[in-house]
């Protein structure tokens, strides 16, 4: 099984910008955070090396070129996996009940739901 790697919500914002715009220099990930949440250079840069000491990202020269080593689905089970047990004692069904609870869900939702289900269904 591979090794979690838990990262922090802080971390993940700059996991984000990786995810989301590919490899880039520190440099440019602080000023799009900058701009985003208001972090300061130094701020960004801290986290960034936190990052790359926990694994998920690779720091290359020139101009400290960071390349994120994680998938973007690895966190979101891993999160997903801790606020499950966190919050609703490792139950899937009231998770999705709590989700349900709080927004309306289009016809296309819903089908794709029940395919879900069905599909989950025939597995078990």
């Amino acid at each position: 099984m591979k090794e979690v790697i838990k990262l922090q919500d802080s971390e993940i914002k700059v996991m984000e910008v990786l995810w989301r715009e590919g490899d880039l220099p520190a440099k440019t990930i602080a000023d799009i955070l900058g701009e985003q949440v208001g972090w300061n250079v130094n701020t960004t840069y801290t986290l960034i090396k936190r990052c790359i000491g926990k694994g998920a990202v690779e720091r290359t020269e020139p101009k400290f070129m960071c390349h994120a080593l994680i998938p973007r689905a690895q966190v979101q089970v891993s999160e997903t996996r801790e606020l499950l047990d966190k919050i609703f004692d490792g139950a899937a069904d009231k998770l999705v009940a709590a989700l349900l609870d709080q927004k309306a869900l289009s016809k296309g939702e819903i089908e794709g739901l029940k395919a879900l289900v069905a599909r989950l269904d025939e597995e078990a």
